[in-house]
C-alpha cells in the first residue's frame, strides 16, 4: 500500500512539473507584416499585424516618432494578446516594434520605419 501512494506522489509530482513547463522562444523573432519597412500608409487608422509566435502569450508592441533612438514622442506602449492592433495616426514619421512574451521567455524586438501621409 505505501509502495503504491508513493508511486502516485512521485506520478503526480512528474505531471506537475511537465504542466508548468514554459516553452523557451527567445531564439524566435516576430516577422512583421504591416507595416513594412519605409511603407507609406495614409493618415488615420493604420492597421499592425504580425505573425504570431508558438508559445507566446502576449506581445509587446510600441510606436515612436520619428525613431526609438531619437524619440519625440512614445505614441503607444501596449501588451496584447493578438496579431494585429489598430492606432489612429497623424501625418509624421514613426518607427514601431513588437517582440512576444511568455511567462518566463521573451524574443528580441522586430523593429521597422513607416511614414503616416
Amino acid at each position: 500500500m505505501k509502495k503504491n501512494i508513493l508511486l502516485l506522489i512521485a506520478i503526480g509530482l512528474l505531471l506537475s512539473c511537465e504542466a508548468i513547463f514554459v516553452e523557451d522562444i527567445s531564439n524566435d523573432s516576430v516577422t512583421i507584416l504591416a507595416p513594412k519597412e519605409k511603407t507609406a500608409v495614409p493618415k488615420g487608422s493604420i492597421n499592425f499585424n504580425w505573425n504570431l509566435i508558438n508559445d507566446a502569450e502576449v506581445y509587446h508592441l510600441q510606436i515612436a516618432t520619428p525613431t526609438f533612438t531619437s524619440a519625440s514622442q512614445i505614441v503607444l506602449d501596449t501588451i496584447i494578446s493578438k496579431r494585429f492592433y489598430t492606432k489612429n495616426l497623424e501625418i509624421g514619421n514613426y518607427q514601431w516594434r513588437i517582440k512576444a512574451k511568455n511567462s518566463e521567455y521573451e524574443t528580441d524586438y522586430t523593429t521597422t520605419s513607416f511614414e503616416v501621409n
